[in-house]
């Protein structure tokens, strides 16, 4: 697909990866909607559009819960008035939370599970009503296949994702692409200390931490390639391999 004039849904491109992904869309040709959560992720979205003018291209901003059915239908209603169409959708909205199995409570469980399985499931579904043709690109994790304790439901959840990709590849053939990118250590939680990004950098072979742009033009390539349906790409420099 060549993307340039095309229609982009960028879920979660108020900041860091999401933000970086819309960026380089828009630079690419691409009209982006810029999705953001709440009316306190608003300046952070104004900042992503700014930054999406600045590299030539045009967007538009959406706020919406995606978790929230009715939201997410008036998110979909507003961008088939704005756009009447769409072309491309990014799944990059997540939420990420510790909790071992004995700490993770019921609402620990709905969040993740609401944010990082179904909510891309219903973006995907509403996005591909919009699409005679189109690409689909989740953000998942090695998580969802190694399993790491220490964020049991956010690995169930991202586990849940990939069956998600898996099934609406096979679903939404031969029209649209559905594929997902596994990133490994980027742009860490603010909340990690300096221990706990050194232990996620040892972990990887490469032995460093990766950059948004690692992430970006894997985004890029599976848009533009034409051949690739229900993949798994890992970006994460070797991690899924320890």
């Amino acid at each position: 697909m060549n993307i340039n004039g095309k229609l982009a849904l960028v879920t979660g491109s108020s900041k860091r990866i999401g933000r970086a992904i819309a960026v380089e869309l828009a630079r690419r040709g691409a009209r982006v909607a810029i999705h953001h959560r709440s009316r306190e992720t608003e300046a952070d979205a104004v900042e992503t559009l700014n930054l999406v003018r600045e590299a030539g291209g045009t967007g538009e901003l959406f706020q919406a819960e995606l978790t929230d059915m009715g939201q997410l239908e008036e998110l979909f209603e507003g961008l088939n008035r704005t756009f009447g169409g769409l072309h491309i959708l990014v799944n990059n909205a997540s939420v990420f939370a510790p909790a071992v199995a004995d700490q993770t409570t019921e609402a620990v469980w709905d969040e993740q599970m609401n944010s990082n399985a179904k909510a891309p499931f219903f973006v995907a579904q509403r996005a591909a009503r919009l699409m005679q043709e189109g690409k689909i690109v989740s953000l998942a994790d090695v998580a969802g296949e190694v399993i790491w304790p220490g964020y049991l439901a956010y690995s169930v959840s991202k586990a849940a994702l990939l069956a998600v990709n898996r099934g609406l590849a096979k679903t939404y053939a031969p029209h649209i692409q559905v594929n997902a990118i596994a990133p490994g250590p980027v742009l860490f939680p603010e909340y990690y200390s300096e221990e706990q990004k050194k232990r996620a950098i040892e972990r990887t072979l490469l032995k460093r931490e990766g950059n948004p742009e690692d992430i970006v033009s894997a985004v890029i390539f599976l848009i533009e390639n034409d051949y690739i349906t229900g993949e798994l790409i890992h970006v994460d420099g070797g991690r899924h391999l320890v």
